[in-house]
């Protein structure tokens, strides 16, 4: 039996709908990660909650602050001037996913209420200090990126919750994101690194290679090679199809340096 197709067209309906269904309503937003679990039969949802048509959440926008909607494209993301002029390590990291076919399609929410651990973009926001907006019909609140994602596919939203905006701070005097690939027809990387100085402060986070990309502030101090063997040595990597633990230890500690050589850190 195919599952229920609830459409909302407006995002009160929507939150009255996630409150009466709660985790029976499987969320739709650009529907990427959905149709290939769909596909191989690893889900059948009773109902589909979708958010297409919704106004007013796909919008960039910025006042001090970068706002995207969670209904944005990565595609928007990618090739906005706003972005690409103050963002840009955003944008370039938006532009590594996947093929175009699959950036015109997936969206800023979904990829975070995902919470797949080979995505290009958490890690970046993450060291961008980005955080979500959280809507229900109890009201909103403001989640920090880096304590969104808790576990392989899990976050830290309720049932009843829907992500309805991506806030990026504008304090990041220089942003670096790098994609390693092990595998040259593979799409996901092997090993990413987002790094950013905010402030006199640097922030390195490492995605692709835990649940849950990993960040460990007390660690960035001293010289690049240091700041890259020191993650390398404080990240436990699963082993997957793209490398073994050992290996993704050694790439960490590589890009890690890698990217503050990019980024012109100076301890």
């Amino acid at each position: 039996m195919p599952p229920e197709w609830l459409a909302p067209t407006s995002l009160d309906e929507a939150l009255a709908l996630r409150a009466e269904r709660g985790e029976e309503a499987t969320v739709v937003a650009g529907g990427t990660f959905l149709a290939v679990l769909l596909n191989q039969r690893l889900f059948q949802p009773t109902s589909l909650l979708a958010l297409r048509g919704i106004p007013d959440i796909d919008r960039i926008s910025a006042n001090g602050e970068l706002r995207l909607g969670a209904m944005v494209t990565h595609r928007a993301v990618e090739r906005s001037p706003l972005v690409r002029e103050r963002w840009p390590a955003l944008a370039q990291a938006f532009s590594l996913v996947a093929s175009p076919r699959v950036r015109n399609q997936a969206t800023v929410g979904g990829v975070l209420a995902d919470a797949d651990y080979a995505s290009d973009p958490p890690a970046m926001l993450a060291a961008l200090e980005a955080s979500v907006v959280a809507r229900s019909v109890d009201g909103e609140r403001e989640i920090p990126v880096e304590e969104l994602i808790t576990g392989h596919y899990e976050t830290s939203l309720e049932p009843h919750e829907l992500i309805t905006e991506v806030r990026v701070p504008d304090r990041a005097q220089r942003a670096v994101y790098r994609k390693f690939r092990s595998r040259s027809h593979e799409d996901r990387p092997c090993v990413a690194v987002a790094a950013a100085i905010c402030g006199d402060r640097l922030r390195v986070v490492v995605g692709a290679v835990a649940e849950r990309p990993q960040c460990f502030p007390g660690l960035c101090g001293g010289s690049a090679s240091e700041i890259g063997e020191r993650y390398a040595e404080a990240i436990d990597p699963l082993a997957d199809a793209r490398g073994s633990a050992t290996y993704r230890k050694r790439v960490i500690a590589v890009e890690v340096r890698r990217a503050l050589e990019d980024l012109e850190w100076v301890p």
